[in-house]
Parts: structure tokens; sequence; C-alpha cells
């Protein structure tokens, strides 16, 4: 993907080509923004120079990665262009409004960044990737900083908007690109609250008699218990997730761990490695995401698991149906894999409500659906998240 990086300029290839309203948007950045976005496509900041923040986080998969890998779809390649990791990478719509990872009085963690918490800011989370052998592969903040130097447009703005000594210190070099990032991530580009569901919260849409009936489903399933809006009725804060932490129970993704070389053995402790404590009832915990656009960014789960917006609802169902048929992985053909740990299992959550006959997980499915921003909802009829 060509860009012109590092003099000032917005538009790259890629935007080039979008509407009008979406090149408009890139032109009200400020100037943190306007480097930051300048960032997030620069190939360069990668060690095979070959990989930006915006090839895993595509703008128009509503920033997630739309590639295939070895692996399928679950999870990333790296810049060398044969790592994997070993979970999903998450959509960034809508993180900047995360808040930082607090440990609750009833011992609880909500909040924070990536599937495991490790991050509490934006900030944080920006400089994960550029350093990670398996993702963007640069070695140290020295080699990070080495790439900003060597060019000047980038050099003059960083001094202009860090100081004249920025480039002095690799570490504050870092911190102008995590900051940077950050604030292009908390630009309206990332949050536009538009979706069919935000139009109907204003009165400007009407929604189907079935995702009507979806929308009854959602709040009298158990969905709501750990993707409850954070404001009901408050369209600005409707994020459709608690933030919180929750064992639910996914098998191994052994597609992968069969390629990524972490093998049948390996175990990913989830929030227990991310906030880095010994108390093993954190274990198998993953941050509850927020279902906006949920329709659009398949695969499912923190490790891709799921290829089918369909599955991941019908995984849920399990656990509240007796039905013989609802107890297959409708992807398989086979009983749903046993959990990855065991232990730690949010039960309350997960065998709360009723079972779901087949209209009740259509008419849950074409609620999610009307989740999906403006800007993606022609990904509607594409492959991505289509139940099979």
């Amino acid at each position: 993907m060509s860009t012109n990086r590092g003099q000032g300029h917005l538009i790259t290839s890629r935007f080039a080509q979008q509407p009008p309203a979406a090149a408009d948007r890139r032109t009200e950045l400020d100037l943190l923004e306007q480097l930051g976005a300048d960032l997030f496509v620069d190939v360069n900041l990668s060690r095979n120079r070959k990989q930006s923040c915006a090839t895993c986080h595509d703008p128009e998969f509503a920033f997630t990665d739309p590639r295939t890998s070895r692996a399928g779809r679950a999870v990333s390649t790296g810049d060398d262009g044969q790592s994997l990791g070993d979970r999903n990478t998450p959509t960034l719509m809508y993180a900047h409004l995360t808040p930082p990872l607090t440990k609750r009085r009833d011992g609880k963690f909500a909040g924070g960044l990536f599937w495991d918490g490790r991050a509490s800011t934006l900030e944080e989370q920006a400089k994960g990737p550029l350093l990670n052998p398996v993702e963007m592969g640069m070695p140290d903040a020295v080699s990070v900083a080495e790439r900003i130097k060597e060019n000047q447009g980038y050099a003059a703005r960083f001094r202009a908007l860090f100081g004249p000594d920025v480039l002095l210190d690799p570490e504050q070099t870092l911190d102008g690109i995590a900051k940077a990032l950050a604030a292009y991530q908390r630009t309206s580009e990332f949050s536009p609250f538009d979706s069919k569901y935000d139009r109907w919260m204003r009165g400007e849409a009407t929604l189907s008699p079935q995702e009507e009936f979806g929308r009854v489903v959602f709040v009298t399933w158990n969905c709501h218990l750990c993707h409850t809006p954070m404001r009901m009725g408050d369209p600005r804060t409707e994020l459709f997730t608690s933030f919180e932490y929750h064992n639910i129970g996914l098998p191994k993704n052994m597609r992968v761990r069969a390629i990524n070389g972490k093998g049948e053995s390996y175990v990913d402790v989830g929030l227990r490695d991310g906030v880095q404590t010994s108390d093993e009832t954190q274990s198998g915990k993953f941050k509850v995401p927020t279902l906006r656009n949920v329709a659009v960014t398949a695969p499912y789960m923190h490790n891709g698991v799921f290829e089918n917006l369909k599955t991941a609802i019908q995984f849920y169902n399990q656990y509240t149906s007796r039905r013989p048929d609802l107890q297959r992985n409708p992807e398989t053909g086979v009983a749903w894999e046993k959990p990855e740990i065991e232990t730690n299992m949010s039960h309350p959550q997960l065998r709360t409500g009723l079972s779901l006959d087949d209209n009740r997980i259509a008419a849950l499915e074409a609620f999610l659906k009307t989740l999906t921003d403006k800007r993606y909802e022609h990904l509607l009829d594409s492959k991505r998240g289509e139940s099979k």
C-alpha cells in the first residue's frame, strides 16, 4: 500500500478511494491526530517494513484483520510473513471508551485493553504491537526511534509536538508515537455511533419485527448480563460490554496451535497473566468485547475459534438447552469440545435464561446486525460473519 508519509499528508491510496465523508473526517484532525493517522498506516514502523497498524486493524473492515493466514482468519500473520499469534485481532472501534483496568471490591477486574487487560490506556496498548516479535517485530525503542529519525517530515513534527529534544531519547520517541496513535484512535472515526440501532434510538430508523424481537431476546436471555449497555437508553455510552472478564468455557483453537508452535499442551490463562497475579481464580478469563460491529468482525472469541456469528450464539445456547442438536458445534458437526480451562467458569451468567429456539437465534442474530456502523453496513452482505 503506497502512502504519503511524514510530510503532513493525510490521504493514503486506501483512503483516497473512500467516499468524500471519510476523507473529510481525515482533514478535520488536529496535528497530533494527523501524526497518529500517518503513523497508523506506515509500514516502516515494522522490522521488515511490511506491516503497519492498519494491516491488522484495517479501516475498511471495522479496524480488524480481513486477511487469511495459514490458520485461516483466526489469528494474524506478523511482519515476517510467517509468525502467527495465538489470539484473534480485536476491533479498535470504540476502544478509546474503555476504562482503565480496575480491581473492584468484590475482587473482580474490569476495564483495560487487550484480551487479558494488560494495558490500561490506549498509549500503553499502542506500544505493544510495535515491539511484539510476532506482530511488527521491532526489537526495541532504539530501533523504533531510528525509523522516526530517518524520515525528516516525522522528525520535524515530533520536535514541534513533543519538544526539541524528543528524538534524543528513544523512550520519549516511543511515547510520542503512542500519544499520536492514541489521539487518532480517540477521533470520531473510531466511534461514530451511527448504526441502525443508534438511528433507532434517535428516532431516525425503525427496527424490523425480527430485529425488535431479537432486541427483546437480547435483554431477556443471558446476553445482557455481560454485554449490558453502560447506561441503558443513552446512545452515547451504549457499548454493549461490561468490560468484565469471564471464562465462558471456550475450547482451544487447535488449528492455530498446530501451526503457531505453541502445541496442544499450551494453556492460555488470559487475565491471570495480564494482571501478573498468582491468583488462579483469574485463570481462563478474558475481556468481554463490545458487540458493536460484531456482525462484520468475524471470526469470534478471543482465539477466533468460531467462524460464524450464529455459531457463537449457539455456543452459549448449549448451557441452557437440552436439545441434542444444540450440543454440537454446527461448524464441525461434533460435540462442543471441552473448555481450555474448566475452573473459574462464569456459570451464573452462562446458565441464566431460557433456551433459544431457531426463531429466537435468528432474531438475535438480526438484532446484532443492527449494531453495525453505517460505514460498514455493506459488509453485512459479505461472508465476514455470515451464517452458513
